[in-house]
């Protein structure tokens, strides 16, 4: 069995920056191990694999491995597997079948090899548990008890399809010299797979609103230059402190600058009659190679 691949830098525009992805195209021969182990291969964050869909006016079904598990949602691997998809089939539109459900992304081509895609969220954020005391993030983090928190952001744990731990920090110089304590991790973050999206706003830094690192050995990720699913939970508690009752609105983040990977991740959000309705993530991506598996 010989299979297409394309790698791509997904949440930027330059290559070799972003959050790398492998997209393993005509993947249905593929049984489920299969696509595991060409996960562990490529040991890349998140690679997806294209599948016909199981209803015929949708674009593609995806899956969606990390190195050790499969995920039935995920931020970067959407945009990287709408920009292949709209390039390859010439659409401003795709719709991509994932575990989580059916998600529609917009498409805007930018040249033969890279493009913009914004999907709306397939599930909007819910809070889902308390988050632990900040003396206990604090330890696990590496930062003073005092550096917990920013504006009106207190802890917090959200999901949009995966379970993340939100943590506000007082400013961009605290987010960047955390020092991970992973043996008072699983205390500190007990939900989920431990992921903790860690953010910070920032005024002082031009057409960028925000900035956050994301971890999660429960993932096998020490740590991920850019991930959409935590940026759609981030979501949830930017709405719950959003003054505006009614109204869109429109954020940039960046992450991964401290791991020489900048991304930049397009974040929207709609209230109406002071409760969230809607949420997108987007960004752009850029095909950086291609290849072929020989799996026989």
């Amino acid at each position: 069995m010989a299979l297409d691949y394309l790698l791509l830098d997904v949440f930027t525009r330059e290559r070799l920056q972003g959050n790398p992805l492998a997209v393993v195209l005509h993947a249905d021969g593929l049984r489920d191990k299969q696509m595991q182990a060409v996960a562990q291969e490529f040991n890349l964050s998140e690679t997806v694999f294209l599948q016909k869909p199981a209803v015929e006016r949708n674009s593609a079904a995806v899956r969606i491995f990390t190195p050790s598990q499969e995920l039935p949602f995920a931020g970067h691997p959407t945009i990287g597997a709408a920009v292949v998809l709209g390039l390859a089939n010439k659409a401003n539109a795709v719709r991509i079948e994932e575990k989580i459900g059916l998600i529609t992304a917009l498409f805007e081509r930018v040249d033969k090899q890279s493009g913009e895609a914004r999907f709306t969220l397939p599930r909007l954020p819910e809070q889902v548990a308390p988050a632990a005391d900040r003396f206990a993030i604090a330890l696990a983090l590496g930062i003073d008890a005092d550096e917990v928190g920013c504006g009106p952001f207190k802890p917090a744990v959200y999901s949009a399809g995966n379970i993340f731990h939100l943590v506000p920090v007082r400013d961009a110089g605290v987010l960047a010299r955390i020092e991970r304590n992973y043996g008072v991790w699983g205390q500190a973050f007990p939900h989920g797979r431990q992921s903790v999206y860690v953010f910070t706003q920032t005024p002082d830094e031009p057409n960028t609103d925000l900035a956050a690192r994301m971890f999660s050995p429960g993932m096998g990720m020490s740590e991920d230059p850019g991930t959409g699913s935590a940026a759609a939970a981030l979501i949830g508690l930017l709405a719950a402190h959003e003054t505006t009752a009614d109204g869109q609105v429109d954020l940039m983040l960046r992450q991964g600058q401290e791991m020489g990977r900048l991304c930049r991740i397009e974040i929207q959000m709609r209230k109406k009659n002071d409760v969230l309705d809607h949420g997108a993530i987007g960004g752009h991506a850029i095909i950086v190679g291609e290849g072929r598996l020989m799996l026989d």
